[in-house]
Protein backbone atom coordinates (compact mmCIF):
# COMPACT_ATOMS: atom_id res chain seq x y z
CA UNK A 1 0.00 0.00 0.00
CA UNK A 2 0.93 3.24 -0.83
CA UNK A 3 3.14 4.78 2.42
CA UNK A 4 0.84 7.91 3.21
CA UNK A 5 -1.95 5.71 3.88
CA UNK A 6 0.17 3.42 6.07
CA UNK A 7 -0.69 5.21 9.80
CA UNK A 8 -4.25 4.46 8.98
CA UNK A 9 -4.03 0.96 7.58
CA UNK A 10 -1.93 -0.10 10.90
CA UNK A 11 -3.70 -3.68 10.53
CA UNK A 12 -2.30 -4.82 7.40
CA UNK A 13 1.09 -5.12 9.46
CA UNK A 14 -0.29 -5.85 12.68
CA UNK A 15 -4.00 -6.52 13.08
CA UNK A 16 -4.19 -7.14 16.96
CA UNK A 17 -2.58 -3.38 17.56
CA UNK A 18 -4.61 -1.94 15.32
CA UNK A 19 -7.41 -0.39 18.03
CA UNK A 20 -4.54 0.49 20.27
CA UNK A 21 -2.46 2.20 17.12
CA UNK A 22 -4.56 3.72 14.95
CA UNK A 23 -4.62 7.52 15.52
CA UNK A 24 -8.51 7.81 15.58
CA UNK A 25 -9.13 4.73 17.62
CA UNK A 26 -6.87 5.87 20.33
CA UNK A 27 -7.99 9.38 20.22
CA UNK A 28 -11.48 7.92 21.10
CA UNK A 29 -10.33 5.91 23.42
CA UNK A 30 -9.17 9.04 25.70
CA UNK A 31 -12.29 10.21 25.73
CA UNK A 32 -14.16 10.01 28.72
CA UNK A 33 -17.31 8.96 26.91
CA UNK A 34 -17.28 7.08 23.91
CA UNK A 35 -20.12 6.57 21.56
CA UNK A 36 -20.63 3.45 19.19
CA UNK A 37 -23.26 4.31 16.44
CA UNK A 38 -26.30 2.43 15.77
CA UNK A 39 -25.04 2.78 12.13
CA UNK A 40 -22.63 0.26 13.06
CA UNK A 41 -25.30 -2.17 13.25
CA UNK A 42 -26.85 -1.36 9.51
CA UNK A 43 -23.78 -1.02 7.75
CA UNK A 44 -24.06 -3.85 4.98
CA UNK A 45 -21.03 -6.54 5.56
CA UNK A 46 -21.52 -9.05 2.65
CA UNK A 47 -23.38 -7.82 0.47
CA UNK A 48 -20.97 -6.25 -2.26
CA UNK A 49 -22.32 -2.61 -3.83
CA UNK A 50 -21.41 1.47 -3.65
CA UNK A 51 -22.50 2.83 -0.33
CA UNK A 52 -22.43 6.28 1.05
CA UNK A 53 -22.12 8.13 4.68
CA UNK A 54 -23.14 12.06 4.70
CA UNK A 55 -22.41 13.84 7.37
CA UNK A 56 -21.08 17.11 8.77
CA UNK A 57 -17.91 17.99 9.51
CA UNK A 58 -16.41 17.05 13.21
CA UNK A 59 -19.21 14.22 13.92
CA UNK A 60 -17.08 11.18 13.71
CA UNK A 61 -17.81 9.48 10.22
CA UNK A 62 -13.78 9.36 9.80
CA UNK A 63 -13.71 7.27 13.42
CA UNK A 64 -17.06 5.41 12.85
CA UNK A 65 -15.43 3.70 9.45
CA UNK A 66 -12.33 2.74 12.09
CA UNK A 67 -14.93 1.42 14.10
CA UNK A 68 -16.46 -0.54 11.42
CA UNK A 69 -12.70 -1.45 10.71
CA UNK A 70 -12.17 -2.89 13.65
CA UNK A 71 -15.40 -4.97 13.88
CA UNK A 72 -15.02 -6.33 10.66
CA UNK A 73 -11.37 -7.66 12.01
CA UNK A 74 -12.83 -9.08 15.31
CA UNK A 75 -15.57 -10.80 13.38
CA UNK A 76 -12.47 -12.50 11.62
CA UNK A 77 -12.18 -10.78 7.69
CA UNK A 78 -8.46 -11.14 6.73
CA UNK A 79 -6.48 -7.92 7.25
CA UNK A 80 -5.38 -7.78 4.15
CA UNK A 81 -9.03 -7.35 2.66
CA UNK A 82 -9.76 -4.59 4.20
CA UNK A 83 -8.07 -0.59 3.24
CA UNK A 84 -8.87 2.66 4.35
CA UNK A 85 -7.97 5.84 1.95
CA UNK A 86 -8.62 9.20 2.83
CA UNK A 87 -9.70 11.37 -0.51
CA UNK A 88 -7.20 14.80 1.15
CA UNK A 89 -4.48 12.65 -0.18
CA UNK A 90 -5.93 11.59 -3.44
CA UNK A 91 -5.51 14.61 -6.45
CA UNK A 92 -7.73 13.55 -9.27
CA UNK A 93 -10.06 10.73 -11.16
CA UNK A 94 -7.53 9.34 -12.54
CA UNK A 95 -4.88 8.95 -9.46
CA UNK A 96 -8.17 7.51 -7.70
CA UNK A 97 -8.43 4.76 -10.54
CA UNK A 98 -4.77 4.06 -10.44
CA UNK A 99 -4.60 3.59 -6.46
CA UNK A 100 -7.73 1.58 -6.43
CA UNK A 101 -6.91 -0.84 -8.79
CA UNK A 102 -3.57 -1.30 -7.25
CA UNK A 103 -4.89 -1.65 -3.52
CA UNK A 104 -7.44 -4.22 -5.51
CA UNK A 105 -4.59 -6.25 -6.77
CA UNK A 106 -2.97 -6.97 -3.33
CA UNK A 107 -6.31 -8.45 -1.98
CA UNK A 108 -6.11 -11.88 -2.05
CA UNK A 109 -8.44 -15.14 -2.55
CA UNK A 110 -12.18 -14.62 -3.99
CA UNK A 111 -13.92 -13.22 -0.58
CA UNK A 112 -15.61 -9.94 -0.46
CA UNK A 113 -13.16 -6.83 -0.21
CA UNK A 114 -13.57 -3.88 1.71
CA UNK A 115 -12.79 -0.31 0.14
CA UNK A 116 -13.56 2.65 2.80
CA UNK A 117 -12.85 6.16 0.62
CA UNK A 118 -12.95 8.85 3.45
CA UNK A 119 -13.91 12.13 2.41
CA UNK A 120 -14.07 11.45 -1.79
CA UNK A 121 -15.42 14.81 -2.44
CA UNK A 122 -11.78 16.10 -1.97
CA UNK A 123 -10.94 14.12 -5.27
CA UNK A 124 -11.46 16.35 -7.89
CA UNK A 125 -13.89 14.34 -10.02
CA UNK A 126 -14.28 11.46 -7.90
CA UNK A 127 -17.26 10.29 -9.63
CA UNK A 128 -16.11 9.49 -12.77
CA UNK A 129 -13.20 7.35 -10.86
CA UNK A 130 -15.58 5.52 -9.45
CA UNK A 131 -18.17 5.12 -12.19
CA UNK A 132 -15.42 3.59 -14.57
CA UNK A 133 -13.89 1.38 -11.64
CA UNK A 134 -17.94 -0.07 -11.32
CA UNK A 135 -18.25 -0.33 -15.33
CA UNK A 136 -14.84 -2.55 -15.90
CA UNK A 137 -16.76 -4.76 -13.07
CA UNK A 138 -13.50 -4.10 -10.72
CA UNK A 139 -16.07 -3.58 -7.53
CA UNK A 140 -18.00 -6.77 -8.39
CA UNK A 141 -16.69 -8.08 -5.47
CA UNK A 142 -15.93 -5.41 -3.06
CA UNK A 143 -18.31 -3.44 -0.81
CA UNK A 144 -17.41 -0.06 -1.04
CA UNK A 145 -18.18 3.20 0.97
CA UNK A 146 -18.00 6.49 0.07
CA UNK A 147 -17.50 8.97 2.65
CA UNK A 148 -18.28 13.30 2.20
CA UNK A 149 -18.88 16.01 4.42
CA UNK A 150 -21.40 17.04 1.53
CA UNK A 151 -24.28 15.97 1.59
CA UNK A 152 -24.67 16.60 -2.40
CA UNK A 153 -22.40 12.70 -2.58
CA UNK A 154 -25.64 10.77 -1.88
CA UNK A 155 -27.57 13.09 -4.51
CA UNK A 156 -24.42 12.47 -6.60
CA UNK A 157 -24.24 8.65 -6.39
CA UNK A 158 -27.93 8.49 -6.96
CA UNK A 159 -27.21 9.99 -10.28
CA UNK A 160 -24.28 8.91 -11.32
CA UNK A 161 -24.24 4.74 -10.15
CA UNK A 162 -27.91 3.55 -10.90
CA UNK A 163 -27.79 -0.14 -11.34
CA UNK A 164 -24.16 -0.30 -9.77
CA UNK A 165 -25.12 0.36 -5.93
CA UNK A 166 -25.75 -3.23 -4.80
CA UNK A 167 -28.83 -5.37 -3.83
CA UNK A 168 -28.80 -4.20 -0.40
CA UNK A 169 -32.10 -2.23 0.52
CA UNK A 170 -30.37 0.90 2.22
CA UNK A 171 -27.60 2.31 0.33
CA UNK A 172 -27.39 5.77 1.54
CA UNK A 173 -26.44 6.59 4.95
CA UNK A 174 -26.64 9.57 6.97
CA UNK A 175 -24.68 10.62 10.32
CA UNK A 176 -25.99 12.93 12.66
CA UNK A 177 -24.54 14.32 15.66
CA UNK A 178 -26.06 12.50 18.82
CA UNK A 179 -29.55 12.61 19.34
CA UNK A 180 -30.80 13.76 22.63
CA UNK A 181 -31.71 10.00 23.09
CA UNK A 182 -28.39 8.95 22.26
CA UNK A 183 -26.60 11.64 24.25
CA UNK A 184 -28.81 10.77 27.43
CA UNK A 185 -27.87 6.91 26.79
CA UNK A 186 -24.34 7.89 26.35
CA UNK A 187 -23.85 9.76 29.95
CA UNK A 188 -25.45 6.50 31.70
CA UNK A 189 -27.46 8.86 34.26
CA UNK A 190 -30.30 6.36 34.39
CA UNK A 191 -30.58 2.98 35.58
CA UNK A 192 -32.39 0.46 32.59
CA UNK A 193 -35.97 1.04 34.91
CA UNK A 194 -36.01 4.46 34.74
CA UNK A 195 -34.85 4.97 30.37
CA UNK A 196 -38.02 2.44 30.50
CA UNK A 197 -39.84 4.12 32.24
CA UNK A 198 -39.22 7.69 30.21
CA UNK A 199 -39.48 5.69 26.84
CA UNK A 200 -42.87 4.60 27.56
CA UNK A 201 -45.88 6.09 26.58
CA UNK A 202 -48.27 4.39 29.27
CA UNK A 203 -45.73 5.20 32.39
CA UNK A 204 -45.61 8.52 34.47
CA UNK A 205 -41.82 8.77 34.88
CA UNK A 206 -40.67 9.61 38.26
CA UNK A 207 -40.12 13.57 39.47
CA UNK A 208 -36.50 12.79 40.38
CA UNK A 209 -35.96 10.99 36.73
CA UNK A 210 -37.83 14.06 34.94
CA UNK A 211 -35.84 16.43 36.70
CA UNK A 212 -32.64 14.83 35.62
CA UNK A 213 -33.99 15.14 32.33
CA UNK A 214 -34.78 18.07 32.23
CA UNK A 215 -31.07 18.57 32.93
CA UNK A 216 -29.74 17.24 30.62
CA UNK A 217 -31.52 18.62 27.85
CA UNK A 218 -30.62 21.92 28.99
CA UNK A 219 -27.19 20.71 28.96
CA UNK A 220 -28.36 19.67 25.38
CA UNK A 221 -28.79 22.91 24.15
CA UNK A 222 -25.02 24.00 25.04
CA UNK A 223 -23.51 20.95 23.70
CA UNK A 224 -25.73 19.96 20.99
CA UNK A 225 -24.67 16.00 19.52
CA UNK A 226 -20.46 17.25 19.14
CA UNK A 227 -18.74 14.14 21.45
CA UNK A 228 -16.33 16.33 21.85
CA UNK A 229 -18.16 19.21 23.60
CA UNK A 230 -20.19 16.48 25.47
CA UNK A 231 -16.78 15.31 26.37
CA UNK A 232 -15.17 18.91 27.78
CA UNK A 233 -18.33 19.41 29.88
CA UNK A 234 -17.67 15.73 31.01
CA UNK A 235 -14.09 16.48 32.09
CA UNK A 236 -13.75 20.37 32.29
CA UNK A 237 -17.20 21.48 33.16
CA UNK A 238 -17.55 23.68 30.31
CA UNK A 239 -16.82 23.83 26.59
CA UNK A 240 -12.96 24.45 25.87
CA UNK A 241 -12.39 27.47 23.58
CA UNK A 242 -10.39 25.24 20.93
CA UNK A 243 -13.61 23.39 20.79
CA UNK A 244 -15.62 26.52 19.52
CA UNK A 245 -12.77 27.32 16.85
CA UNK A 246 -12.30 23.56 15.64
CA UNK A 247 -16.10 23.60 14.11
CA UNK A 248 -15.93 27.28 12.94
CA UNK A 249 -12.75 26.72 11.38
CA UNK A 250 -14.06 23.92 9.42
CA UNK A 251 -16.88 25.71 8.39
CA UNK A 252 -14.95 28.60 6.89
CA UNK A 253 -12.43 26.47 5.30
CA UNK A 254 -15.07 24.06 3.34
CA UNK A 255 -16.82 27.52 2.39
CA UNK A 256 -13.78 29.46 1.06
CA UNK A 257 -12.79 26.01 -0.48
CA UNK A 258 -15.98 26.23 -2.78
CA UNK A 259 -14.88 30.06 -3.74
CA UNK A 260 -17.22 31.81 -1.53
CA UNK A 261 -16.14 34.83 0.25
CA UNK A 262 -15.44 35.07 4.05
CA UNK A 263 -17.03 38.27 4.67
CA UNK A 264 -20.39 37.23 2.61
CA UNK A 265 -20.23 33.77 4.61
CA UNK A 266 -20.22 35.79 8.05
CA UNK A 267 -23.07 37.95 7.12
CA UNK A 268 -25.13 35.25 6.17
CA UNK A 269 -24.23 33.18 9.08
CA UNK A 270 -24.72 36.47 11.13
CA UNK A 271 -28.52 36.88 9.14
CA UNK A 272 -29.13 33.44 10.51
CA UNK A 273 -28.72 34.22 14.17
CA UNK A 274 -30.38 37.26 13.69
CA UNK A 275 -33.38 35.52 12.59
CA UNK A 276 -33.12 32.27 14.35
CA UNK A 277 -36.05 30.37 13.55
CA UNK A 278 -38.22 33.18 12.10
CA UNK A 279 -39.45 32.92 9.01
CA UNK A 280 -37.42 34.86 5.84
CA UNK A 281 -37.06 35.28 1.92
CA UNK A 282 -34.23 35.67 0.00
CA UNK A 283 -35.07 39.06 -1.09
CA UNK A 284 -35.57 40.00 2.47
CA UNK A 285 -31.99 38.61 3.44
CA UNK A 286 -30.10 40.58 0.51
CA UNK A 287 -31.86 43.82 1.27
CA UNK A 288 -30.50 43.58 5.23
CA UNK A 289 -27.15 42.46 3.50
CA UNK A 290 -24.45 44.05 1.06
CA UNK A 291 -25.12 40.54 -0.81
CA UNK A 292 -26.87 42.07 -3.85
CA UNK A 293 -28.72 39.53 -5.30
CA UNK A 294 -31.09 37.03 -3.40
CA UNK A 295 -29.98 34.16 -5.58
CA UNK A 296 -26.15 34.62 -3.82
CA UNK A 297 -28.02 34.82 -0.82
CA UNK A 298 -29.90 31.27 -1.12
CA UNK A 299 -26.75 30.03 -3.14
CA UNK A 300 -24.64 30.46 0.43
CA UNK A 301 -27.48 28.89 2.70
CA UNK A 302 -27.90 25.95 0.59
CA UNK A 303 -23.96 25.25 0.60
CA UNK A 304 -24.58 25.55 4.53
CA UNK A 305 -27.16 22.86 4.01
CA UNK A 306 -25.26 20.23 1.98
CA UNK A 307 -22.69 20.71 4.52
CA UNK A 308 -24.80 19.75 7.12
CA UNK A 309 -24.30 23.02 9.03
CA UNK A 310 -27.59 24.54 8.67
CA UNK A 311 -31.34 23.51 8.13
CA UNK A 312 -33.87 25.28 5.66
CA UNK A 313 -37.42 24.29 7.03
CA UNK A 314 -40.00 25.34 4.45
CA UNK A 315 -43.43 25.55 4.41
CA UNK A 316 -46.53 23.23 3.87
CA UNK A 317 -48.42 23.02 0.80
CA UNK A 318 -50.80 21.16 3.04
CA UNK A 319 -53.05 19.32 0.46
CA UNK A 320 -50.21 18.11 -1.36
CA UNK A 321 -47.49 17.44 1.22
CA UNK A 322 -44.97 19.25 -0.24
CA UNK A 323 -42.58 22.57 0.19
CA UNK A 324 -44.47 25.80 -0.66
CA UNK A 325 -41.75 27.34 -3.16
CA UNK A 326 -42.98 30.99 -2.90
CA UNK A 327 -43.71 31.21 1.14
CA UNK A 328 -41.01 32.36 3.23
CA UNK A 329 -39.17 29.79 4.74
CA UNK A 330 -37.22 29.11 8.36
CA UNK A 331 -33.36 29.17 9.09
CA UNK A 332 -31.53 27.32 11.81
CA UNK A 333 -28.11 25.69 12.59
CA UNK A 334 -28.72 21.69 12.19
CA UNK A 335 -27.69 21.47 16.17
CA UNK A 336 -27.00 23.78 19.10
CA UNK A 337 -23.42 23.63 19.13
CA UNK A 338 -23.03 24.37 15.87
CA UNK A 339 -25.40 27.72 16.82
CA UNK A 340 -23.03 28.60 19.64
CA UNK A 341 -19.81 27.93 17.43
CA UNK A 342 -20.89 30.10 14.90
CA UNK A 343 -21.61 33.17 17.58
CA UNK A 344 -18.17 31.86 18.57
CA UNK A 345 -16.07 32.85 15.82
CA UNK A 346 -18.64 35.98 14.52
CA UNK A 347 -18.21 37.70 17.71
CA UNK A 348 -14.62 36.37 19.25
CA UNK A 349 -14.45 35.87 22.93
CA UNK A 350 -11.75 34.48 25.51
CA UNK A 351 -13.83 32.23 27.16
CA UNK A 352 -17.09 31.60 24.42
CA UNK A 353 -18.44 29.58 27.03
CA UNK A 354 -19.11 31.55 30.21
CA UNK A 355 -19.29 34.94 28.12
CA UNK A 356 -21.39 33.82 25.14
CA UNK A 357 -22.79 30.15 26.05
CA UNK A 358 -24.12 30.44 29.05
CA UNK A 359 -25.94 33.56 29.01
CA UNK A 360 -27.87 32.76 25.72
CA UNK A 361 -29.04 29.80 26.95
CA UNK A 362 -30.27 31.52 30.36
CA UNK A 363 -32.32 33.70 27.92
CA UNK A 364 -35.87 32.41 28.26
CA UNK A 365 -36.40 34.05 24.77
CA UNK A 366 -33.30 32.03 23.25
CA UNK A 367 -33.84 29.13 24.94
CA UNK A 368 -37.46 28.73 23.62
CA UNK A 369 -35.64 29.49 20.11
CA UNK A 370 -33.27 27.21 20.54
CA UNK A 371 -35.29 23.91 21.58
CA UNK A 372 -38.19 24.78 19.08
CA UNK A 373 -34.74 24.05 16.47
CA UNK A 374 -33.81 21.60 18.65
CA UNK A 375 -37.44 19.66 18.08
CA UNK A 376 -37.38 20.85 13.94
CA UNK A 377 -33.67 19.24 13.77
CA UNK A 378 -34.63 15.73 15.30
CA UNK A 379 -37.63 14.99 13.35
CA UNK A 380 -35.65 16.01 9.92
CA UNK A 381 -33.76 13.46 10.99
CA UNK A 382 -36.70 10.54 10.18
CA UNK A 383 -39.26 12.83 8.12
CA UNK A 384 -39.89 15.39 5.93
CA UNK A 385 -40.03 18.43 7.85
CA UNK A 386 -41.87 22.06 7.07
CA UNK A 387 -44.01 23.77 9.35
CA UNK A 388 -47.52 25.73 8.13
CA UNK A 389 -48.35 29.35 7.63
CA UNK A 390 -51.97 30.06 7.46
CA UNK A 391 -54.04 32.29 9.22
CA UNK A 392 -51.80 31.70 12.21
CA UNK A 393 -48.64 29.31 12.45
CA UNK A 394 -47.47 25.33 13.47
CA UNK A 395 -44.11 24.95 14.69
CA UNK A 396 -43.22 21.62 12.99
CA UNK A 397 -45.62 19.67 10.41
CA UNK A 398 -43.99 16.31 9.27
CA UNK A 399 -45.27 13.74 6.99
CA UNK A 400 -45.59 10.12 7.96
CA UNK A 401 -48.53 7.64 6.24
CA UNK A 402 -49.18 9.86 3.53
CA UNK A 403 -50.67 13.10 5.89
CA UNK A 404 -48.99 15.35 7.95
CA UNK A 405 -48.66 15.84 11.80
CA UNK A 406 -48.66 19.45 13.22
CA UNK A 407 -47.02 20.09 16.40
CA UNK A 408 -46.40 23.43 18.23
CA UNK A 409 -43.13 23.91 20.51
CA UNK A 410 -44.26 26.12 23.63
CA UNK A 411 -40.89 26.00 25.80
CA UNK A 412 -42.14 28.95 27.72
CA UNK A 413 -43.68 29.37 31.37
CA UNK A 414 -47.08 30.36 30.13
CA UNK A 415 -48.80 29.30 27.23
CA UNK A 416 -51.58 31.69 25.59
CA UNK A 417 -54.65 30.45 23.83
CA UNK A 418 -54.42 33.27 20.98
CA UNK A 419 -50.60 31.09 19.80
CA UNK A 420 -52.25 28.23 19.68
CA UNK A 421 -55.55 29.09 17.33
CA UNK A 422 -53.93 27.37 14.19
CA UNK A 423 -52.86 23.83 15.48
CA UNK A 424 -56.65 23.98 17.54
CA UNK A 425 -57.44 23.67 14.26
CA UNK A 426 -56.48 20.04 13.35
CA UNK A 427 -57.29 16.97 15.33
CA UNK A 428 -53.84 15.30 15.28
CA UNK A 429 -52.42 18.15 16.55
CA UNK A 430 -50.11 18.11 19.52
CA UNK A 431 -48.10 20.08 21.94
CA UNK A 432 -44.13 19.93 23.49
CA UNK A 433 -44.60 22.31 27.02
CA UNK A 434 -41.99 23.15 29.29
CA UNK A 435 -44.17 21.05 32.06
CA UNK A 436 -43.18 18.16 33.30
CA UNK A 437 -46.70 16.55 32.86
CA UNK A 438 -48.65 15.32 30.14
CA UNK A 439 -51.68 17.46 29.97
CA UNK A 440 -54.50 18.98 27.43
CA UNK A 441 -54.93 22.97 26.65
CA UNK A 442 -57.84 23.48 24.61
CA UNK A 443 -58.45 19.60 23.99
CA UNK A 444 -54.89 19.37 22.27
CA UNK A 445 -52.68 16.76 24.17
CA UNK A 446 -49.51 18.24 25.67
CA UNK A 447 -46.37 16.17 26.21
CA UNK A 448 -43.34 17.14 28.03
CA UNK A 449 -40.85 18.17 25.16
CA UNK A 450 -37.69 16.31 26.63
CA UNK A 451 -39.53 13.33 26.58
CA UNK A 452 -40.94 13.93 22.86
CA UNK A 453 -38.10 14.26 21.57
CA UNK A 454 -36.27 11.67 23.43
CA UNK A 455 -38.98 9.02 22.39
CA UNK A 456 -38.40 10.12 18.72
CA UNK A 457 -36.55 7.32 16.56
CA UNK A 458 -36.83 5.01 19.96
CA UNK A 459 -37.47 2.50 16.81
CA UNK A 460 -34.10 2.69 15.26
CA UNK A 461 -32.12 2.91 18.47
CA UNK A 462 -32.55 -0.09 20.78
CA UNK A 463 -33.33 1.39 24.76
CA UNK A 464 -31.60 -1.78 25.93
CA UNK A 465 -28.12 -1.94 24.61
Amino acid sequence: MDIRFSPHNIHLEDPGSFVKRDPHLRQLRQQLLVHRSHLLDKLPRHQPGIYTIGGGRQIGKTTLMKQWMAELLQSGVAPKRIAYLTGELIDDHHSLVRLIAETLIKMPGADVCYLLLDEVTYIRDWDRGIKYLADAGMLENVVMFLTGSDLAIIKEARMRFPGRRGTAGTVDFHLYPLSFLETVRLKKRFTADEMDQLMSPEIEPTIPSLDRLYEEFDLYLVHGGFLTAINDIARHKRIMPATFSTYSDWIRGDVLKRGKQEHYLREVLEAIVKRYGSQVTWNTLAHDLSIDHPKTVADYIALLASMDAAFIQPALVEDKLTAAPKKARKLMFADPFIFHAARAWLTPREDPYSQQVKPIVSDPDWAARLAEACVVTHYRRYYPTYYIKAEGEVDVAYVDQNRFWPLEVKWTRQLRPKDLKQIAKYPNGRIFTRSRHRGEILGIPTEPLPLGILRLGSAEISTDA
